[in-house]
């Protein structure tokens, strides 16, 4: 088994930031920090699936969603069934694949995957459920992680655990829904239990940061080019930045501690504090602030908001924050962004006595005489006096009211069980078949279903054929209401069955005396077709279908004598999977076994193969008439199994080797058979002392017809 290994994976940031620390005196803190800035984490960076060596894996904060590294994968995996032709006709090939491939999700361990998404669709839904068929396993990312046993398989001894990461294997993946490759899969990761502090996520990048901050996010991907572009990204959005503090940095806002610059014990030669003060233009301050973030309401695809501020400016600034925020905590932080950035227009110069050296960079501080918080920006000393540059501080923003707009996210539908008939009638086509032929409609109780893998035995399972998949979802449920019996031969326009379908989302239609006529709104009611023009929907899956034209076919021996509770199916293309049979099927039991991916266990049904696929049809127009020596002549119409609709008006083709009958004369308590080669018999003035029974059977090449009955009368002797 050809397999790919990818191995060589990045760092989701840089290394620890412990030797910063040392240069941050008399430095400022948002320069000398984290060193050289690199690139942050983008909205679009966890929106695409990788496959590349040195692919940056992030660190999982929270819950998030993301696209993920292939780690492993072999190359697709083929099955094939084959469909038995009918006579004269070659076997056909289906083939299938399937695929098996590990998923790198995240740098620290998780508690586990919620929704799984592939294209877009949502391939297992929030109660764990898979929409198509997989093996699947979570491996968390703990240091005693053991090795995946498909992967060692493939690959050895050498198979790496991962410790530390998090990764998911799908095993034999079934790849029909998806073009026949492995398709772009997006994971729901639950790395945290609830939001998470900025604060909280600095401290597990860089182990030397501590402190708190207000700001709480949903989820969060660490990645980018070094941990000082995620801090300082983190810090922006929530209004905090790193102060150091002893021995170690704090993650700071301006809820935190304060020192007072006071004039006692800062003056310097009887002057106390010196300070000067500069206002920026209003055009320097953006007129908006937007915010882009994952909104976990649109199942987190990137959102936008928009804070705006009255006066003159044409600036508009747009901050990216990978992380999951509701849209109202998205506003909050944008009208947040542009107060401080107006708030900012303001900077203050404090120059104190040597004592204020102890006031390091990141510090809040208040000034006598005046109001509000200041940040202290950067601090320098020159003879006895410290200089402090100063930033105002604004306070917390009230909660804003936003909304996500209109969410279309994937539907998680539910699979459920499958539902699968198999049964025989004459063949959906115009022509003849020429072999036995089964055919099996599947759907499922839920709307999310979409297949299931066939098995059938014609030796009471003693052995099995693999049939490959169902086709596509059938519509079918069981009988509610049995219509009264009515004549195949008119149109029934008072009778009615109520049907109750698998579920509330499969839907009937009408169709017109046009649509009827090409074969649309044929349906299996018991062992009736009944093709319906009107379809008439009752509330939830019940559907009530009138119109009717009964015993289509070839049926109309099952006309009226349907049960409450028996299968109705819906005779669609695109929903049969037909299989043609041997010969020597006829009279036997087929049993079907179906299994998808919401069953518990497979489910089976049986087939009885009676030749309803491959007989003709009962005789019709049975008439007699009496001749003049008292003997009757009984005539008929032939039908036949090829050319049901009768569209150039001349009689249907025979579809048989040649035209023979078997008619069964029953007088006085005794039956004669006669074969005969054209569509009439002769009944003896003997035989008609009493009333004559005659059942007409047209011979075929795989049997005979139903019987098509008529009873002839006594000839009436005159006194």
């Amino acid at each position: 088994m050809a397999t790919l290994v990818l191995t060589a994976v990045g760092s989701a940031v840089g290394g620890p930031i412990g030797g910063a620390i040392g240069a941050l005196i008399g430095q400022s803190v948002d320069h000398a920090l984290f060193g050289t800035r690199k690139e942050g984490p983008r909205l679009v960076e966890l929106a695409v699936q990788t496959s590349s060596y040195g692919a940056q894996i992030p660190k999982l904060f929270g819950t998030m969603r993301v696209a993920g590294t292939v780690i492993w994968a072999t190359d697709l995996i083929e099955s094939r069934a084959s469909s038995r032709g009918g006579k004269g006709q070659p076997s056909v090939s289906i083939y299938f694949y399937a695929a098996s491939f590990a998923v790198l999700l995240s740098a620290r361990a998780i508690l586990g995957v919620g929704r799984i998404w592939a294209e877009g669709k949502l391939l297992r839904g929030a109660a764990g459920d898979f929409k198509t068929g997989t093996g699947f396993r979570l491996h968390l990312g703990g240091e005693d992680q053991a090795v995946d046993p498909l992967i060692a398989s493939a690959e050895g001894a050498a198979t790496p655990a991962y410790r530390g990461a998090a990764y998911a294997v799908f095993e034999m993946l079934q790849l029909a829904d998806f073009g026949n490759r492995i398709p772009s899969l997006t994971f729901e990761v639950i790395a945290d239990e609830g939001s998470v502090l900025v604060s909280t996520i600095a401290k597990a990048l860089a182990g030397e940061v501590s402190g708190a901050a207000a700001l709480a996010v949903g989820g969060f991907a660490a990645s980018g080019g070094s941990v000082r572009a995620v801090l300082e990204m983190l810090g922006q959005a929530g209004g905090a930045w790193f102060a150091p503090v002893g021995g170690e940095l704090v993650m700071r806002d301006v809820a935190g501690a304060t020192v007072v610059v006071a004039d006692e014990g800062f003056a310097v030669e009887g002057k106390g504090v010196r300070r000067a003060r500069a206002v920026a233009a209003i055009e320097t301050v953006p007129r908006t602030v937007t915010v882009g973030y994952y909104d976990a309401a649109r199942d987190y695809q990137a959102g936008v908001q928009r804070a705006r501020r009255p006066g003159a400016g044409v600036r508009d600034d747009r901050v990216e924050v990978p992380a999951v925020l509701d849209a109202g905590a998205a506003k909050t932080v944008a009208e947040a962004m542009l107060a401080r950035a107006e708030a900012g227009r303001v900077r203050r110069t404090v120059a104190a006595g040597f004592g204020a050296m102890a006031i390091a960079p990141g510090a809040c501080v208040t000034i006598p005489g005046e109001g509000g918080v200041w940040r202290v920006a950067d601090v320098s000393i020159e003879g006895m006096v410290t200089t402090l540059g100063l930033v105002p501080l604004v306070a917390a923003s009230l909660p804003a009211t936003a909304t996500s707009g209109r969410v279309s996210g994937a539907v998680d539908a539910v699979v459920g069980a499958t539902i699968v008939r198999a049964f025989e009638v004459s063949g959906l086509e115009e022509s003849p078949l020429s072999a036995p032929r089964m055919t099996v409609v599947a759907g499922g109780t839920g709307a999310a279903w979409r297949q299931a893998a066939l098995l059938y035995s014609v030796d009471d399972g003693v052995s099995w054929v693999a049939a490959g998949a169902t086709a596509a979802p059938g519509v079918l449920g069981t009988i509610a209401v049995v219509a009264s019996s009515a004549p195949a031969t008119l149109v029934d326009l008072r009778g009615a069955f109520e049907v109750v379908l698998a579920h509330a989302e499969m839907e009937l239609s009408d169709a017109d005396a046009a649509a009827l006529d090409r074969g649309v709104n044929l349906a299996l009611l018991g062992g009736e077709l009944v093709q319906f023009g009107r379809a008439e929907p009752l509330g939830g899956a019940r559907w009530r279908l009138s119109q009717l034209l009964r015993g289509r076919r070839g049926t109309e021996a099952a006309v009226g004598v349907q049960m409450v509770g028996e299968r109705f199916v819906l005779l669609e293309a695109e929903a049969a999977r037909a299989f043609d049979l041997p010969v020597s099927v006829l009279g036997r039991e087929v049993r079907v076994i179906a299994s998808g991916v919401g069953d518990d266990a497979p489910v089976e049904t049986r087939c009885v193969m009676r030749g309803a696929s491959v007989v003709p049809p009962s005789p019709v127009h049975l008439r007699f008439a009496s001749e003049a020596d008292g003997s009757a002549t009984v005539r008929w119409t032939r039908r036949s199994r090829a050319g049901w609709r009768w569209i150039d008006g001349v009689d249907a083709p025979l579809a048989e080797e040649v035209e023979a009958y078997r008619v069964t004369v029953t007088a006085g308590g005794t039956s004669r058979d006669v074969d005969v080669a054209e569509p009439f018999v002769s009944i003896t003035a003997a035989e008609r002392v009493g009333a004559v029974s005659i059942a007409v059977r047209q011979r075929g090449v795989f049997g005979e017809s139903l019987a098509a009955g008529l009873i002839v009368p006594p000839l009436i002797v005159p006194a």
